[in-house]
């Protein structure tokens, strides 16, 4: 038997990135998790894909805190100058808002001020 599943609560450093590829639209974004009873900060870098990369990149702003649930994954590669490298990064399948959104998207905005969980 295996378990790969991660909850994380935290805040987004910087508005998500989107992309869309062949198959996917993805979007990414990092998370800054504060650790209970201490002043330091973990950062993760999560990844959404399609309905779920849509609504995080249409909704999502920088400093939005969100709960995110998924797994891990570890990706792996070799640069061009022959290193390798490794990045682990979650793989969110539920995202939720936990905060209103930030005013700076102006009253005509119709983002939701209070959009729940987004699960795909």
């Amino acid at each position: 038997m295996s378990l790969n599943a991660c909850q994380l609560i935290g805040r987004l450093t910087a508005d998500p990135t989107c992309r869309i590829g062949n198959e996917h639209e993805s979007a990414t974004f990092r998370l800054a998790v504060d650790r209970p009873g201490s002043k330091t900060t973990d950062y993760f870098d999560v990844v959404t894909f399609d309905a779920l990369a849509k609504v995080c990149g249409d909704y999502l702003i920088k400093g939005r805190q969100v709960a995110v649930t998924g797994r891990l994954r570890l990706n792996e590669w070799t640069t061009d100058a022959g290193e390798k490298r490794s990045k682990i990064q979650v793989v969110a399948d539920q995202v939720s808002f936990l905060d209103r959104k930030k005013p700076d998207h102006g009253a005509d905005s119709d983002v939701d001020a209070e959009a729940d969980v987004v699960t795909v």
